[in-house]
């Protein structure tokens, strides 16, 4: 399956969407964007490693902020950071390594980690070369956690891919539910996951009642 260049769609929608379908959805079907004290620092923490073009360090050439492209998974976006370190295999050959940028700590959910398969798969599209890992960098740690493009992990990236697509295609916003991770969200004035919630809970609860009164009349 190929998409058309039309039709891709932002790669940092995968992360919002394993993070939460209704965030995604609100991000990029309804446009909405709020900025919180934890998308401020996310944001200067990307600026930062887009500050420069490009670097070489201890023999790692470095790109900030390259462009991304898969047809075949339908994304386009941006990579934070990819580093090319020598292919000690083959001689004058350079592999992509790709870093992206995260303000807080690691998540157990696959988000990150997905937006980062991504950016690999994407490489390994426009590059014709095997990315097997790359790196995420959590300001808050100030630590790199490093991330193994396994088969698992392909073929959630994959998932997400074409979920994603199916969701901005419905045009329909996910109806919300509250979980933990909402306190940390951006939209969370904008979703309104525990009141929301509570209007759904008073509608079941009236029908509820309604049919245990036709029951007993």
């Amino acid at each position: 399956m190929s998409y058309s260049p039309d039709d891709l769609i932002a790669l940092s929608a995968l992360q919002h969407f394993v993070f939460c379908e209704r965030q995604c959805a609100l991000i990029h079907i309804e446009q909405v964007w709020s900025e919180n004290l934890h998308t401020a620092e996310g944001r200067i923490l990307h600026e930062k490693a887009h500050s420069d073009n490009e670097d070489v360090r201890g023999g790692v050439r470095i790109q900030y902020g390259m462009p991304l492209r898969s047809l075949r998974l339908g994304l386009v976006g941006v990579a934070d950071v990819v580093e090319f370190h020598r292919d000690e295999t083959c001689p004058g050959r350079w592999r992509p390594f790709p870093v992206e940028y995260k303000r807080g700590r690691s998540k157990k959910l696959d988000c990150d980690r997905v937006q980062l398969c991504a950016q690999a798969m994407c490489l390994e599209e426009m590059m014709g070369l095997d990315v097997p890992c790359g790196a995420l960098f959590y300001g808050k740690t100030r630590r790199r956690e490093d991330v193994v493009f396994d088969d698992f992990l392909r073929e959630e990236t994959r998932q997400a891919a074409l979920q994603v697509h199916d969701l901005l295609s419905s045009g329909k916003t996910p109806k919300p539910v509250y979980k933990k991770r909402c306190e940390s969200c951006s939209l969370i004035t904008n979703c309104m996951p525990k009141t929301m919630g509570k209007k759904r809970s008073v509608k079941s609860f009236m029908k509820r009642m309604v049919g245990e009164n036709e029951e007993t009349s």
